[in-house]
């Protein structure tokens, strides 16, 4: 691939550069793949999306640089921003007051799902540090996957919101506790003050970009219709905005746009919808993450490929997997919902996708002697579970029968049952 594009690049000079025409260019085939695969196979057209990107850094495109950095940190992050803001203002805490046992599922699933994975990898003799570090991305789950999967499919039910409002929090979790750890590694932590301050900073940062976020939004939301075009444009500009400034002054850009969703859900409890412009918008950014995710994933770990990684890998998601539907089946009681219902849930948050690559990232910049263990670990499974995680949520919200599919098929039957009679 570097070849093919240093002879390209001699006589293809494209006003915006050639890495604009490189991205345009494998966009388009993504988009042309998602299409295909959801059209003759009925999976997620983010599934198509990751292929496309995970072969592109297979091949060697020069578009992938690890860790994170630049424009392609500032983009990763902004997608997630959008479907994190976009999640934590559809979640309502008034729920947890009434329902209190979804916290107590969230926190058991977190807790157990690290604990697992902490466990499964210090058993396979990896470093204490490294096991950590890893055990923190594991426990996030995907709602940018997971949203993209019940869009295609249509679903709606008690499943699907209980696994994207689980999978919101589990992501808040991981974010927190991964922003500490990046601060800690290297450091002494001769006082308990030491452990405690990275953790206040990231939190302290996220928080008043939060905040100034979702006071902002509200103001504009009293005197702007919901549904305009400019009012599209005015939040992405400003989620954008936060983005920026979240990781400038050193909190957590992720963070930040989760808890501003969540606090604009507070300011502005009525039901909006997001314009139909901005889900337009969004639609590009996030397919634009999916495809980065894959292929930098891919790329930076074609190298590293062993039998002991793969190894440490399927063990890493056996883990997960096992703990998550433990947890959440267990934890079931009181909540609400049926042990089967809580074990589709468990199913349906297995994605690990952008927000688990932003937290490699993180680790592998921090620290330049940890960061390649961490990173030979973390990336095969973000890049297989990016994938095979949205198969799986697919099909567990197929058998929970909340997608489009599942609803049309019992009355198909009704229909032809009246025919016959």
């Amino acid at each position: 691939m570097d070849e093919l594009m240093a002879i390209w690049a001699e006589w293809a000079k494209p006003s915006a550069g050639l890495p604009t025409l490189e991205w345009s260019l494998l966009l388009a085939v993504a988009a042309a793949a998602g299409h295909l695969l959801q059209r003759f196979t009925g999976l997620p057209k983010l599934a198509g999306y990751s292929v496309v990107g995970a072969l592109a850094g297979l091949a060697g495109f020069s578009g992938a640089i690890w860790p994170l950095q630049g424009i392609g940190l500032f983009l990763v992050e902004l997608g997630i921003a959008v479907v994190l803001f976009e999640a934590g203002a559809r979640t309502s805490v008034r729920w947890f007051r009434h329902n209190p046992m979804v916290l107590v599922q969230s926190l058991l699933e977190a807790t157990l799902t690290y604990v697992a994975v902490l466990a499964t990898l210090k058993a396979l003799k990896v470093d204490l540090e490294v096991a950590e570090a890893v055990a923190t991305v594991a426990v996030a789950a995907s709602p940018a996957v997971l949203t993209r999967v019940v869009m295609d499919m249509r679903a709606s039910g008690p499943v699907t919101e209980r696994a994207v409002v689980l999978s919101t929090l589990n992501t808040l979790y991981a974010l927190t506790l991964s922003s500490a750890q990046a601060g800690l590694m290297g450091r002494a932590q001769d006082r308990l003050m030491d452990t405690i301050y990275p953790l206040a900073v990231v939190l302290g940062l996220s928080f008043v970009v939060a905040a100034l976020l979702a006071l902002a939004l509200r103001m504009a939301l009293r005197v702007m219709n919901p549904t305009s075009e400019n009012t599209a444009i005015l939040l992405l500009a400003m989620i954008a905005a936060g983005t920026a400034l979240a990781a400038q002054f050193g909190g957590s850009a992720a963070l930040a746009a989760l808890l501003g969703g969540m606090l604009l859900k507070q300011l502005h409890p009525r039901p909006w919808a997001w314009p139909r412009q901005l889900g337009t918008a969004a639609s590009l950014i996030t397919m634009l993450m999916f495809v980065l995710v894959s292929t930098v994933a891919a790329h930076a770990t074609q190298s590293g490929w062993s039998r002991a990684v793969a190894v440490l890998v399927l063990a890493l998601l056996a883990a997960r997997g096992l703990a998550k539907v433990a947890a959440l089946t267990v934890a079931s009681i009181g909540s609400g919902m049926a042990w089967k219902q809580a074990l589709w849930v468990g199913c349906a948050m297995s994605p690990l996708s952008s927000v688990a690559l932003l937290m490699t990232s993180q680790f592998a910049s921090a620290s330049p002697r940890l960061g390649p263990e961490i990173s030979a670990i973390a990336l095969p499974a973000i890049l297989l579970m990016e994938v095979l995680g949205a198969v799986i949520a697919t099909f567990a919200l197929l058998r929970a029968g909340e997608s489009a599919r599942s609803r049309s098929a019992p009355r198909a039957a009704a229909s032809g049952d009246r025919h016959v009679a």
